[in-house]
């Protein structure tokens, strides 16, 4: 098609968002609050690599590196990954609150995809974003208990993560230079459409767990992942999460 670039450039975006959080997600197996906990994250992990490994497939067929080689071998300068997912998982009250804004936005660009003129895309949204209601679900309800219903300490920590996690949530929406091209080829509709819808979702929602979205001055402070600039925690996790691939990339299990 004749604007590969801006749909390379959306499909980066979303495949580098969804690796990037399904490590981290990862790294609560073993370590959750409860049983349950370690096993929730540990399948919304799994499900996020299924779905980065589909948008990578979908690059492949664009003339892109097969996933393995795209997900394996760049550096920190190479992803278009949102500050967002590349924090460390800290306490389980920052990891269930960056769960939830960040869910809530994949969950809603997909809906949005599953219009896209682009049908590969388009079939995959109308796939995944079943899964992803799933991951919502789980994440607005502890978000509520935790809020709305649990004791005057969950209460405090859930709003102290939300002032800390809502404004690098707004990176996941840094607008692309491809923005009028997606929209007028129907591809999709724009990152300001999705903020829009996002905020519109999570408002009644945190009303219900008694959480105020805080003031943010300049939503850009949290932009720069789209465009290769990233945050100190990017590059050691990459290193981490590469390590055995890079030792002989050629090796089959």
């Amino acid at each position: 098609m004749s604007n590969d670039a801006a749909l390379k450039d959306l499909l980066f975006r979303m495949a580098d968002d969804d690796l990037i959080i399904a490590h981290r997600n990862s790294e609560w197996t073993g370590l959750g609050p409860i049983m349950e906990e370690d096993i929730a994250f540990s399948s919304i992990a799994q499900d996020k690599l299924g779905h980065s490994l589909a948008l990578y497939t979908l690059l492949e067929t664009l003339g892109e590196a097969e996933p393995d080689t795209t997900a394996f071998t760049r550096d920190e300068a190479q992803f278009r990954c949102c500050h967002l997912v590349e924090y460390p998982i800290g306490g389980y009250d920052f990891s269930l609150m960056r769960h939830f804004l960040f869910d809530m936005a994949d969950m809603l660009r997909f809906e949005l995809l599953e219009s896209s003129s682009y049908e590969p895309l388009a079939k995959l949204a109308a796939k995944v974003r079943g899964e992803i209601k799933y991951h919502v679900f789980h994440a607005a309800t502890w978000v509520e208990q935790l809020g709305a219903k649990g004791s005057e300490e969950s209460h405090a920590r859930m709003q102290s993560s939300l002032n800390l996690v809502y404004p690098l949530a707004l990176g996941i929406f840094e607008p692309s230079q491809f923005e009028a091209e997606l929209a007028a080829s129907g591809i999709f509709a724009g990152e300001a459409a999705l903020q829009e819808k996002w905020i519109a979702a999570i408002s009644p929602i945190l009303e219900r767990s008694n959480l105020r979205i805080p003031a943010v001055a300049d939503p850009a402070q949290a932009y720069g992942g789209r465009r290769g600039y990233h945050t100190e925690h990017l590059q050691p996790m990459l290193t981490e999460m590469t390590e055995v691939f890079r030792i002989d990339p050629t090796a089959s299990w």
